[in-house]
C-alpha cells in the first residue's frame, strides 16, 4: 500500500527545499497528498534597561521576521506544489516553542509518513524535535540528511534488524519502500553485540518480506567491539544504499544519552535517507 498522505515538517528555508526534493517526487509517483508545516515562535518581552519602548520595537520586528521566514517557506511550497500538479496544504502556526514537530503531531498522526531533515549536527539546533515526532506521532519518521544529494527514487535499502519491536515497526512501515527498491539487505549484527533484543530472527523477518514480494539479501556480521551504529554506517557506504531503515531507541532514550548508542549515532552521522519508527 502506498504512502497517500505525507506530512513535511519544513522548519526553516535551509531545510525546507531538502525535504520537498523528496516528498514531491514520492507525492507524485504514490498518489500522495502533501501537508506542509510550518511553525514560528511566538515573540516574548523581556526585560530591558532601555525601556518598554524597546521591547516593543523588538516584539515587533520579531514578529515581522517571523511572518516574512513563513511567507518565504509557504511560496516555496505552493510553488513546488503546484508546479507538479500535487494535491497539497498548508498549515502555518506560531507557538512558544516555535519547534514544528511539536504542533505538528496531530497531522503527523493522520499521515502514513512524516518527512523532516536531520538537524545539522554543526549547528546550534538539538533533535528534540526529530524525537518528539519519533516518540509522540506513532508514525514512521523519514529523515532526510542535511547534506548531500537527496535521491528521488529508493535504488537500494538497508534494513537494520535486531529482533526489536522497533525495528519489526521501521521495517513493515518501510514496505512501500522496500517494494520498489531494486536491493534489499537485511543486516544482522550478532547477539553479542550491544543490543539489548539481540541480533535474531533474521530468516524469518526475510521469508516474511520475500512473501511480500521483496527481494532480499541477508548479510551476518560480527561486532567484535564495533560499536552498532558504526557497522551500519559502514555498510550503507559499502553498498551504497539510498534508504537506511532501522527501528529507534530500542534501548531507552536515557541509555543512548549516557553510553551512546545506534539511534543516536545515526541521528548525527545519517548516512543516507533514514527512515526510523518506534
Amino acid at each position: 500500500m502506498p504512502f497517500k498522505t505525507l506530512a513535511a515538517i519544513l522548519r526553516a528555508p535551509a531545510d525546507a527545499g531538502r525535504v520537498l526534493d523528496f516528498a514531491i517526487p514520492l507525492a507524485s509517483t504514490s498518489g500522495s497528498h502533501v501537508v506542509g508545516i510550518h511553525a514560528e515562535a511566538i515573540p516574548l518581552p523581556y526585560p530591558s534597561p532601555t525601556g518598554v519602548g524597546s521591547d516593543l520595537v523588538f516584539l515587533e520586528a520579531t514578529a515581522e521576521a517571523n511572518r516574512k521566514r513563513s511567507a518565504e517557506i509557504e511560496k516555496l511550497f505552493r510553488s513546488r506544489t503546484d508546479a507538479e500538479g500535487i494535491s497539497a496544504e498548508w498549515l502555518s502556526v506560531q507557538t512558544f516553542m516555535g519547534e514544528s514537530a511539536q504542533p505538528a503531531l496531530a497531522n503527523a498522526r493522520a499521515s502514513d509518513l512524516v518527512i523532516v531533515q536531520q538537524v545539522d549536527p554543526g549547528a546550534a539546533g538539538d533533535t528534540d524535535g526529530i524525537e518528539t515526532l519519533l516518540f509522540e506521532s506513532g508514525r514512521p519518521v523519514l529523515l532526510i540528511p542535511y547534506a548531500g544529494t537527496v535521491p528521488t527514487r529508493i535504488g537500494r535499502a538497508l534494513v537494520a534488524w535486531n529482533g526489536s519491536r522497533e525495528s519489526a515497526r521501521a521495517t513493515f512501515d518501510a514496505l512501500p519502500f522496500l517494494h520498489r527498491a531494486d536491493k534489499v539487505e537485511l543486516l544482522l549484527i550478532d547477539k553479542d553485540a550491544e543490543s539489548e533484543e539481540g541480533w535474531a530472527g533474521g530468516a524469518e523477518i526475510a521469508e516474511t518480506l520475500a512473501r511480500h514480494g521483496v527481494k532480499v539479501n541477508v548479510r551476518d556480521e560480527t561486532a567484535a567491539g564495533t560499536p552498532i551504529g558504526a557497522i551500519i554506517g559502514n555498510r550503507v557506504a559499502e553498498t551504497g544504499a539510498d534508504l537506511l531503515v532501522m527501528g529507534a531507541y530500542s534501548r531507552s532514550r536515557l541509555s543512548e544519552w549516557l553510553f551512546g548508542g545506534a539511534t543516536r549515532t545515526v541521528l548525527e552521522s545519517m548516512p543516507a535517507l533514514t527512515l526510523m519508527s518506534r
